[in-house]
């Protein structure tokens, strides 16, 4: 009997991005399982923020394939006369695929004439088109979740900025995406705010869900990640396991960046 054929989560395959003249991202390529926590290190300018914004579709890339669940990012493959052309999906279609990311930015980007559980109801009721009674009922869970159950009839400046993050988290989780993205998702928090955050996305990873995270968090990278990748320059320039990259470099480069944050 044939075994099923298994597809990666997400597989970048030579993803180039320029803005304008700017080469930004140089060629990546990235397989992420399912069920597995990749975590992107290096520094600032680096690219990895703008290679979770080509995932998750806000930005375009320029050249090669990405695939989320074995689904072509963006683009639609028509051949004609035995040449492959690539034509940019409609932005209904785009907006189907991103349906299935959730992404946590470093602003958490809520509205502040809503309350904590209306924020998260909202996308579920736009997109989704679920009930409010119901949409509310899955707001409140996912807020639960979160440890925010006593905060849902609070408003964002109410909240503490761990606080809002974890709304965010929520926000992004009621659309029960295949995938989670997090762009520094605690680099805009107070120190002492930043543990409750990392606890919930800790949690996260523990009950299986695929994470891509784009962090300084060294600390959650080694306790956290299957996977860790230090980008720099638009490239990758080492991968594997945290005591391999983080604990055991092989790269000058690698090595540079880890003896000045560690």
């Amino acid at each position: 009997m044939t075994e099923p054929r298994t597809v990666p989560m997400v597989d970048v395959q030579g993803v180039h991005k320029f803005f304008g003249e700017l080469h930004v991202l140089k060629g990546i390529d990235l397989v992420v399982e399912r069920g597995e926590v990749c975590v992107l290190l290096g520094p600032s300018g680096s690219g990895k923020s703008t290679l979770l914004r080509c995932i998750n579709e806000m930005e375009q890339i320029s050249a090669g394939r990405l695939y989320v669940d074995g689904e072509l990012m963006g683009l639609r493959e028509v051949t004609k006369k035995d040449k492959t052309v690539l034509h940019r999906l409609s932005d209904a279609e785009i907006a189907r695929q991103r349906s299935r990311i959730g992404m946590v930015f470093q602003r958490f980007n809520l509205f502040p004439h809503m309350t904590a559980v209306q924020n998260v109801m909202e996308a579920p009721r736009q997109v989704k088109k679920i009930p409010v009674a119901e949409a509310n009922r899955l707001a409140r869970k996912q807020l639960a979740g979160v440890g925010l159950t006593d905060r849902a009839e609070h408003y964002p400046s109410q909240l503490s900025g761990g606080q809002q993050q974890r709304v965010a988290i929520a926000r992004a989780l009621a659309m029960d995406p295949e995938l989670m993205l997090f762009d520094e998702p605690t680099s805009a928090l107070d120190p002492e705010l930043v543990g409750e955050v990392l606890s919930v996305m800790k949690e996260l990873a523990d009950s299986g869900m695929t994470m891509i995270v784009v962090t300084h968090e060294v600390g959650f990278a080694r306790e956290v990640a299957d996977q860790v990748v230090f980008m720099d320059d638009g490239v990758i320039v080492e991968r594997g396991t945290p005591e391999q990259v983080i604990g055991n470099p092989t790269e000058q480069r690698t090595r540079d960046f880890f003896g000045k944050v560690l």
